[in-house]
């Protein structure tokens, strides 16, 4: 695995070095409200799993991020899923759009034709950028995730064909 180099950002694989600066991200109040208890997400990053790839983002060659892929690898239904999170000091400054469109053309190049993504479905900002992307709502999953308060909210299942990524 190498580094994905996009117009601003670079994607390289997470290494051990990464761990407390993603943990310093996780623990944002503005990223924890979505991604939950740090430790527990931070130890998930490194658990090794087949098409489970992490990368960090890189700007200006300081980690401000991380974002993931899933790949499902069977060739009848070949597609995969992104994560994201982005440290708040550099929310509205299009890294995480630039991160999201070379992850995507990465996995389009590597053989994928579709791509999906799930935000909660009430994290605006987050739609909002995955929308510029290309991104289109497929359908609200109901109760999907269990929030960092306990109780549990809709999800919105995005997807991105390989001729819609702008």
């Amino acid at each position: 695995m190498t580094a994905i180099h996009g117009d601003r950002v670079r994607l390289r694989p997470i290494g051990p070095a990464d761990r407390a600066r993603l943990h310093e991200v996780l623990a944002t109040p503005e990223v924890a409200r979505w991604w939950g208890d740090p430790d527990r997400e931070v130890e998930g990053l490194y658990e090794v799993e087949e098409g489970y790839t992490v990368y960090v983002i890189e700007l200006d060659g300081e980690v401000v991020g991380l974002i993931q892929s899933c790949e499902e690898l069977d060739p009848q239904y070949r597609h995969a899923g992104i994560d994201i999170s982005v440290h708040p000091a550099f929310h509205g400054r299009g890294v995480g759009t630039d991160a999201i469109r070379t992850l995507a053309a990465h996995l389009f190049a590597a053989g994928h034709h579709r791509l999906t993504i799930d935000p909660a479905a009430s994290n605006e900002t987050a739609i909002r950028v995955y929308t510029k992307v290309g991104f289109r709502p497929v359908g609200v999953l109901r109760d999907y995730e269990r929030g960092p308060d306990g109780t549990w909210h809709d999800g919105l299942l995005m997807d991105l064909l390989a001729g819609e990524l702008s």
